[in-house]
């Protein structure tokens, strides 16, 4: 059986949410995955108004759509992260308040959005941890290995006490590994594993577009975090075969700018292979929503969304249950 297409919404809070959900269902669109922020799904309004889940799920189904995860990557990115000015443009002001305290409100946001997914019949959020190391990632002045060993320390202490409440509720933590993060390529999405020991309600939100243009092997993730990708996105990211006047870290030039090295495109335009994403998921055995993130400066996001959603339900496929040569056994 294939597995359901859907879209996140995070880039299209723009909208409201019937308004999209009325597009998606026309493009073809499976269902949504909810961002926690525009008016697609209210963390404080699940668990505070009757009638406001089931709400949401009957708009949803109005248009034929289903809803596997919500996703709450702004006010994740507050708990760890060494908080200034700039989360003041990405946080609810209820989180933000005066800007003192923003941790300690985004992680007891953190625990009531498990408590919201609940509540709303899903099992995974998806989401950012924030880093309080992010910024010591290029080692100059030398950085003492204690203090990424303190980094991850940190990580530990702020988002274990999160994941009790996930483990209460039956809902699972999904990390989109991605730069800014405690975990941004395979080798620290390792150490972020043995940091919370390993518990089961802490996972990945696989998205290979975030480790090709850093060289990270995207396929070899799967392979060997397989049981630990908790949801998938499915995003493209183009890079370029020749040197250019930015690199890796991107030059301070912005998205779409033609010096940049690597640039984000609509599925199918990039160098992501497809192919080998889903053979990788069907060998791990995933068999969650494949969620197409769709980001391209370059393209109408309607026609690169309904593009995407065809793209990616024409690569999907299940895995075989027989060896293709068994019929030639007697």
């Amino acid at each position: 059986m294939a597995r359901p297409v859907t879209l996140f919404t995070g880039q299209w809070a723009d909208l409201p949410l019937e308004t999209l959900a009325q597009k998606a269902s026309a493009w073809g669109f499976d269902g949504l995955e909810l961002a926690c922020w525009g008016d697609h799904f209210e963390v404080d309004r699940a668990l505070s108004e009757d009638g406001y889940v089931q709400g949401r799920r009957d708009l949803l189904a109005k248009y034929d759509l289903e809803v596997h995860a919500i996703s709450n990557h702004l006010v994740g990115q507050a708990v760890c992260d060494r908080i200034d000015e700039r989360h003041k443009s990405i946080l609810p002001g209820r989180i933000w308040g005066d800007g003192r305290g923003v941790q300690e409100r985004a992680a007891e946001e953190m625990k009531d959005t498990a408590r919201a997914a609940a509540r709303l019949g899903v099992k995974v959020v998806p989401g950012f941890t924030g880093s309080s190391i992010w910024p010591l990632l290029y080692s100059f002045p030398p950085v003492p290995p204690e203090w990424i060993d303190a980094g991850f320390r940190d990580f530990a202490e702020r988002w274990n006490p999160i994941l009790d409440v996930f483990d209460e509720v039956g809902v699972r933590f999904a990390l989109e590994v991605h730069p800014t993060e405690i975990a941004f390529d395979l080798a620290s999405a390792e150490r972020a594993l043995e940091a919370v020991g390993r518990r089961e309600a802490f996972g990945f939100n696989y998205d290979p577009s975030h480790f090709g243009y850093q060289g990270v092997d995207y396929v070899a993730f799967i392979e060997r975090l397989g049981d630990r990708i908790y949801h998938a996105h499915m995003k493209d990211v183009w890079w370029s075969e020749v040197p250019k006047a930015s690199g890796v870290f991107g030059g301070h030039l912005d998205f779409g700018h033609r010096e940049r090295f690597w640039d984000f495109r609509s599925i199918g335009r990039g160098k992501i292979d497809f192919e080998e994403v889903i053979r990788a998921l069907n060998r791990a055995g995933y068999q969650g929503p494949l969620s197409i993130e769709w980001e391209d400066i370059g393209m109408d996001r309607e026609h690169g969304a309904e593009e995407a959603c065809s793209y990616i339900r024409a690569v999907d496929f299940p895995p075989s249950n027989v060896a293709f040569d068994a019929a030639f056994a007697r």
